[in-house]
Parts: C-alpha cells; sequence; structure tokens
C-alpha cells in the first residue's frame, strides 16, 4: 500500500487486501509486532466515562501481532478480521481472545459494547467514513479510536533500498493525518522508534508477505529475488546468517469519539 504517493482506487484497495486472504502462517512467522510502548501511549491516563480502558475491539487483527501486545497490557480484546485463515493462527497463538469474522465496516460486534477498537496495519484497507460509523456505534459513549501502523525506518540508507527493492510501499509521508468520520476527533500523535533482528537470508520471506508480492505476477517476483541477493549478498556483503538490526518506526494515532455521534 502506497501512502507516499496517490491515494489508490477503492478497486485496486480491494485487490491488494485480498492478497491476505491465505498465508497467514507465513506471515505470523516473518512480520514483526509492536512495542510494548506505542499501547503504553495509546491509553495510559485515557478514561471512558470515568473508568480505566478495558475492553477493545482490535479490528483488522490478521494473525494477532497488536491484538498480543493488548492481551499482555491486560486488556480485555477481542479480535475481528475478514479472513479466517488469518483468524486461525491468532487462535492458535492466543486462545483465550474471542475472535469474530467481519469487517471494519461491519463488524458484526454488539453496539456500545467497548471501550476503544484499534486498528494496527490495516486502516488503509478500509472505507474510513463507514468504519468510523461502525466503530461509532459499537464504542460507549466517550470511547477511543487508535490507529497504528509500523513502517521501516527508511531514514537509514539501506533499508530505503531494501524497502525500495521489495516493493513495501507502506511508509507514511511527512504530515500525514489519518481520516475519520465526523463521529471521530483526532486528538494526538505518537512515534515509537525500535528494530527487529532479523537475518540477512530471512529478509526476502519479508518481502513475500507484502500485499504487492501477494498479487505479483511470476516475473516480478523473481526480479525482486534476484535483486534482494544482489543488494544483501554482492553489493552489502552480507553472508545468509549475518544478523540486522531493521529499525521500524511505530506510528499511533487516538481519535476521540463525539458524544453527540449519531449511531
Amino acid at each position: 500500500m502506497a501512502l507516499t504517493g496517490p491515494r489508490l482506487s477503492d478497486e485496486r484497495r480491494r485487490q491488494l487486501a485480498e492478497g491476505y486472504g491465505a498465508g497467514g502462517s507465513h506471515y505470523e512467522r516473518v512480520r514483526p509486532g509492536y512495542p510494548a510502548d506505542a499501547v503504553d501511549w495509546l491509553f495510559t491516563g485515557c478514561q471512558v466515562h470515568g473508568s480505566a480502558v478495558r475492553a477493545v475491539a482490535d479490528v483488522g487483527a490478521g494473525t494477532g501481532k497488536y491484538t498480543r501486545v493488548l492481551a499482555e497490557a491486560g486488556f480485555r480484546v477481542t479480535a475481528v478480521d475478514p479472513s479466517a485463515d488469518m483468524l486461525e493462527q491468532l487462535r492458535h497463538a492466543l486462545p483465550q481472545v474471542p475472535v469474530h469474522q467481519g469487517t471494519a465496516e461491519h463488524t458484526g460486534l454488539p453496539a456500545g459494547s467497548f471501550d476503544a477498537v484499534t486498528v494496527a496495519q490495516a486502516w488503509h484497507w478500509c472505507d474510513p467514513l463507514a468504519a468510523s460509523t461502525e466503530f461509532a456505534r459499537i464504542l460507549r459513549p466517550d470511547g477511543l479510536l487508535g490507529l497504528v501502523w509500523n513502517q521501516l525506518d527508511v531514514s537509514v540508507p539501506w533499508v530505503h533500498r531494501f524497502a525500495r527493492i521489495s516493493h513495501a510501499g507502506d511508509v507514511l509521508r511527512p504530515g500525514f493525518r489519518p481520516q475519520v468520520g465526523p463521529e471521530f476527533v483526532l486528538q494526538a500523535h505518537s512515534t515509537v522508534s525500535w528494530s527487529q533482528p532479523l537475518r540477512a537470508d530471512e529478509l526476502p520471506a519479508l518481502a513475500q508477505s507484502r500485499s504487492w508480492y501477494r498479487t505479483a505476477g511470476e516475473s516480478g517476483r523473481r526480479r525482486m529475488h534476484a535483486n534482494l541477493d544482489w543488494y544483501l549478498y554482492e553489493h552489502l556483503g552480507h553472508r545468509p546468517d549475518t544478523v540486522l538490526e531493521l529499525p521500524y518506526l511505530t506510528l499511533s494515532w487516538r481519535a476521540r469519539r463525539q458524544s453527540g455521534a449519531v449511531t
């Protein structure tokens, strides 16, 4: 999902999102998690109707990368995702978390039953207006909405080139603000820096988890693998077992449901 260039059409967005309908085990194995600091920032000091946040719907949960951090922080989490394959991985990793097959626009969850909704690495697949209306429905008055992205830190030169070769286009442009519906008001945002240790020979597998790769033709895939092999082993001189620290930025936005929102 290229967030640095022109906005994708709804048809192209759906086509790329459909690439995540299968391959859950690969996604779970190679995709990074999220730092606890990002969750701490989103919820610390926040109350809903005078009480601490407890019930959270994690929508677009996938295999449970963000769900896991929410559960470890002590929240009562319900996970929602349209992919049965992704949810099967989540059930295996987090058997205590209830799961529900649905979308951001149609979660199927009860009205007014959650203090917060989170969407990690998935808001760009959603219709922001329809999803905002649905979230306002399932949230309690003045409930929270957290929108979260993990992105490669492309300020590091070798990472910038890796991102270009692997078509890792989910890098937010400077000044980006996520669109939300009139039911919500954006309040604050945060950036947390961290890194994921990976062997050089694991980087192509990470690239294979991207939406571009999942919908690319065979010639495009072969070209990407050849370019990565040249870049990692010839140009940079790494061995396959060289451990690299792959730097990430986790960007979070917090929004509040307006008390007068119509649901």
